[in-house]
């Protein structure tokens, strides 16, 4: 079992590590400063764009967001969700993390940089407003990126949808009383539209979509072999979406960017350290406890990222289209993606040491080439 999961395993690292993965890093600043560059020169462009939404949910980047999602979501053979349960270590402490601490540390954050530190350099007036966006931002654990981060780390994915529909859920029930608290606010005003079509666009079409796909390939003669060659062909196609999705969010504020560099360069640092601070502690939490290195990656993936559709909409609603709350949580999105891939990269290089812990189940066990291609009959 051992050697044929190394060998698939090294069978899918050659495969994956092509121009796209090898250049990652430098194909995703060029798309940045490409974003924008783009977003100052054609800023009517832009906005027509970005105003083709429902919702606060812009549809040009959900269309990207399954084209990167829908080949992850192929590898997923619904019926093998029952046995995450064996995961529920992780399942906690990424609970732990998203719910119990991750809010709570950026208001923490937020009162202590932007309320103290940077007061001096902020408009006085929209002090309150920043934080406010900040904890938004923290309160509301993401949706769809995550398939992608874990995709990229090599991370189980029957765990990573699993936790994902686990923490809609709970979102549903505890985001607002979250956000109430730490606002000292009695009423808040939850985008429910937002809520739930977004769930529904990032989660349950595109499964749907995949799980008939995926069923169709298999009963073809060679189903396995068929599976495959779709996952295989369709990674490029995942990846480019996701750097268009790059150019998109950074050319949809780079009139913002260019206008106050010093405002988001302030805000974007506690929302740094949250994710460091977050996915770090998620990640060393699964290594006490034990869990595979397959399972801690998406775990501290998702204890770090953001909903930030959600936060977003929840925002301008509730404090204005121009307030700082908005543009404290448009900073999230900006810095997401480039600090999750680095997120990713340190989780990626982390693992010998990971796994080096007694008790850690090593790689084989976990067998994440099983789990980015089918296996082969016989």
């Amino acid at each position: 079992m051992s050697v044929q999961c190394e060998i698939t395993a090294k069978r899918m690292a050659d495969a994956e590590m092509g121009l796209f993965e090898r250049y990652l890093t430098l194909w995703v600043t060029l798309c940045i400063f490409a974003g924008i560059g783009l977003g100052h020169l054609f800023p009517a462009g832009f906005q027509a764009m970005a105003r083709l939404e429902a919702a606060h949910i812009n549809l040009p980047v959900a269309l990207l967001i399954w084209l990167m999602i829908i080949p992850m979501l192929l590898k997923i053979d619904l019926k093998s969700l029952r046995e995450v349960k064996q995961h529920w270590r992780a399942v906690g402490v990424t609970l732990l993390v998203n719910w119990g601490i991750k809010p709570f540390s950026m208001a923490l954050l937020g009162w202590l940089f932007i309320g103290y530190l940077f007061r001096p350099w902020l408009p006085a007036e929209q002090i309150d407003s920043y934080i406010a966006g900040l904890i938004l931002l923290a309160a509301a654990p993401c949706t769809a990126m995550v398939f992608v981060w874990s995709h990229l780390m090599r991370g189980e994915p029957h765990f990573t949808l699993s936790q994902v529909a686990l923490n809609d859920v709970i979102m549903v029930f505890a985001f607002a009383p979250i956000v109430g608290l730490l606002l000292g606010l009695s009423v808040i005003t939850v985008p429910w539209d937002t809520l739930l079509l977004s769930v529904l666009l990032y989660i349950v079409v595109p499964l749907v979509i995949a799980n008939l796909w995926r069923n169709r390939l298999l009963r073809q003669e060679q189903g396995e072999a068929q599976l495959a060659r779709t996952i295989a062909r369709l990674h490029p196609v995942s990846l480019a979406a996701l750097l268009v999705t790059l150019v998109l969010l950074f050319g949809f504020q780079g009139e913002q960017i260019i206008a106050q560099p010093l405002i988001i360069l302030l805000l974007a640092v506690p929302i740094l350290i949250q994710v460091f601070f977050n996915s770090g502690l998620a990640y060393l939490l699964n290594r006490q406890v034990r869990s595979p290195h397959c399972v801690a990656g998406p775990s501290a993936l998702i204890g770090a990222s953001n909903f930030f559709e959600l936060a977003v909409a929840t925002a301008i609603a509730l404090f204005g289209f121009e307030s700082g709350a908005a543009l404290a949580t448009v900073v999230g999105v900006l810095i997401e993606v480039p600090v999750m891939l680095l997120a990713v990269r340190v989780v990626n290089r982390s693992r010998d040491w990971y796994e080096a812990k007694p008790g850690v189940p090593a790689h084989e066990t976990c067998c994440p080439g099983d789990m980015q291609l089918p296996r082969q009959a016989g």
